[in-house]
């Protein structure tokens, strides 16, 4: 199991990059992170979601997402809370006081999982979840270590030196935490190292003194590590493409509850675009060429922040400019005239104006519909998409009739503005296929790059498998599995 000092140290992507290593060397291996807080989800084939990190580790595996893989997600909803999914599914809502008292009864469910992948698999890497020593929320723990007790499992603990402090983060775990608990430590990664490992050797050496734990590595950073999704919204500002000899200008709107933004990754890589992040209390630049609303885990809510901040104004301006405008599920949902929220499922008004660039309303239903599709666009050059859906709404009006693209029976899926400059779609994913992305492009005034996102994606996970193999020491991690 591998545990941080902190959030955003590296653990996914030290997962990620050891699951396509030792799946190299021949092993049967499987992801697996007891519970997860994000709203960056994926569909599984199973049929349910899990966070995506935990669907990039499969991928490293060269496997398909499953919700034994993350049977615990989290899904923030503002002040609302959060929405709780076990195994894939919706179980309820619950601010941050009443999970706690549900945390028993789940870690049933992280066991089951956990159980099935270790009797499938020649070794499982675990993934924590913010810090080891978070000693206050110890008591009926299910992601750290009150997780590694009940299925006792050995920990390596990672630190992050590139924010700092990292002699004391990973000396003041051992201090903090439970002498019960840190026996299961068997050794720490230092990740993220910039300039000459020579300098840090007696750092190294000064953490196995003091904490009387072994190092497994030094690990050099990893350029590369920002074309891979990710999932924690923290990284979102650091991994857009501010490029301004791009000639094409893309916004993204942020708003507090934004959902699923790896959908834009694959514009961000491509060098002939500059892709902005917009929030609540910015000003939508005047000269840009599309502006783009994400996914929201709490469409109502960030609706409204959308028109009180005064964005909504500046997006319809832009549309008068002759903008384009483009919305990806909750995105797609503010986009239509109305809003509606009958049975109270977001916990705000049951009613709210959307911008009106769409001749649409969005209803929201109680059945969460998570499922890959494949369409085919529509329009004078289509292309086939494959993607997924994630959403809770049910959308209908005339500019359905102008649908984004087609199902395979002829069914609509999405819609169009009567002047084409308006796009909505439930569909997750339409920007990492190069064709579409290139026609979109092009429809800007730029080009799409000749390069496959996907198989980009592959390269950097072959590509951190060979820098954990140099700078880790992988079969001392190996030697201690049980």
């Amino acid at each position: 199991m591998f545990q941080g000092t902190g959030s955003d140290v590296g653990k996914s992507l030290i997962v990620a990059g050891l699951c396509r290593a030792l799946t190299r060397r021949g092993l049967t291996v499987r992801p697996f992170k007891p519970q997860n807080m994000s709203n960056n989800a994926a569909v599984t084939a199973d049929g349910g979601e899990i966070g995506r990190a935990q669907a990039l580790q499969a991928r490293a595996c060269g496997v398909a997402p499953h919700t034994d893989f993350n049977p615990v997600l989290l899904k923030p909803q503002g002040g609302n809370g959060s929405q709780i999914v076990v195994h894939g599914r919706v179980e309820g809502v619950a601010k941050a006081a009443a999970y706690q008292a549900l945390k028993p009864q789940l870690m049933c469910d992280v066991m089951a999982s956990f159980e099935r992948l270790r009797d499938a698999a020649d070794i499982v890497l675990i993934e924590g979840a913010g810090s080891a020593a978070e000693i206050n929320l110890r008591a009926g723990d299910i992601a750290n270590m009150g997780f590694a007790r009940q299925a006792d499992v050995p920990v390596v603990l990672i630190g992050d030196i590139d924010r700092g402090g990292v002699i004391a983060s990973l000396v003041g775990t051992k201090a903090v935490v439970d002498p019960a608990d840190a026996e299961l430590i068997c050794g720490f990664l230092v990740n993220r190292f910039r300039g000459d490992p020579s300098l840090f050797e007696t750092g190294m050496a000064e953490i196995e003194r003091r904490t009387g734990w072994p190092s497994f590595g030094l690990v050099l950073h990893f350029e590369d590590a920002a074309k891979l999704p990710a999932e924690d919204a923290l990284a979102l500002r650091a991994r857009l493409a501010e490029r301004p000899d791009a000639t094409v200008s893309i916004a993204m709107i942020a708003l507090p509850s934004v959902s699923n933004f790896d959908d834009l990754d694959p514009l961000a890589a491509e060098p002939d675009v500059r892709l902005m992040r917009i929030g609540p209390h910015e000003v939508l630049p005047a000269h840009v060429d599309c502006v783009i609303l994400p996914g929201s885990k709490a469409t109502l809510a960030d609706l409204a922040v959308l028109h009180e901040s005064g964005l909504a104004h500046d997006i319809m301006a832009h549309h008068r400019r002759g903008g384009t405008v483009f919305g990806l599920c909750g995105g797609y949902q503010m986009l239509g005239r109305t809003l509606v929220d009958p049975g109270g499922i977001e916990g705000g008004p049951d009613r709210m104006d959307g911008l009106g660039l769409l001749d649409v309303e969005t209803t929201i239903a109680t059945e969460k519909r998570l499922v890959e599709v494949e369409v085919t666009t529509a329009g004078a050059s289509p292309c086939m998409l494959k993607g997924y859906e994630m959403h809770m709404g049910e959308t209908r009006g005339p500019d359905c009739s102008r649908p984004f693209a087609h199902f395979a029976d002829g069914s609509a899926e999405g819609a169009r503005s009567g002047d084409g400059r308006t796009v909505g779609t439930y569909l997750h994913g339409v920007f990492a296929n190069d064709v579409f992305r290139r026609q979109f492009l092009e429809g800007l005034g730029g080009s799409g790059g000749a390069q496959s996102y996907e198989a980009e994606i592959e390269t950097v996970l072959d590509g951190f498998a060979d820098h954990l193999e140099t700078h880790c020491d992988i079969d001392g991690l190996l030697s201690h599995a049980r």
